[in-house]
């Protein structure tokens, strides 16, 4: 089974990701490690292409992150629609630990402090621009919509129970 989780900037993609991964034990990827290279340097539109296709290539997987690429080419598809105020207190927390250092599904020398700015716009701007495209897909393709993440334990039963 493919997979793609997406949604905002803090709206726990990665925290499922890994989750639903280890459930179903398939690989799991976050396309921030697609995206940027080492010291927030972002990877070419050639680099993404080449990358993003090598991973959807593979039979099973789970792949979290925003990707139109990613969304089309999966079976099922988690939108993680969580209001932005929740976003941002998600992001401030995460990025109080690694302020100073990389997350572990970033490159190398990537810490949080350097892209605060550009996240905060990206957690403001994804419910009018992104948030239409995502669920435009959904109406296409099988999947889900989740805003609350407190049965996420019985979606990650539910997909396991197919799997």
């Amino acid at each position: 089974m493919k997979i793609h989780i997406t949604g905002n900037a803090g709206s726990g993609k990665t925290t499922l990701a890994l989750k639903l991964g280890q459930s179903l034990n398939v690989p799991v990827t976050s396309l921030d490690s697609v995206v940027w290279k080492k010291g927030w340097v972002p990877a070419s539109m050639e680099e993404r292409i080449h990358s993003e296709q090598r991973l959807i290539s593979s039979d099973c997987w789970v792949i979290e992150g925003v990707s139109k690429t990613v969304r089309e080419n999966a079976d099922y598809i988690i939108f993680l629609d969580v209001p932005r105020l929740v976003c941002l207190f998600r992001c401030f927390k995460r990025n109080f630990i690694y302020l100073f250092k990389s997350r572990p599904e970033l490159p190398e020398n990537c810490p949080e402090i350097l892209i605060v700015p550009q996240l905060l716009k990206i957690i403001w701007k994804f419910p009018d621009r992104a948030r239409p495209i995502i669920l435009e897909t959904l109406d296409r393709k099988r999947g889900v919509v989740i805003s609350n993440l407190n049965n996420i334990d019985d979606l990650i039963a539910e997909i396991s129970a197919e799997y």
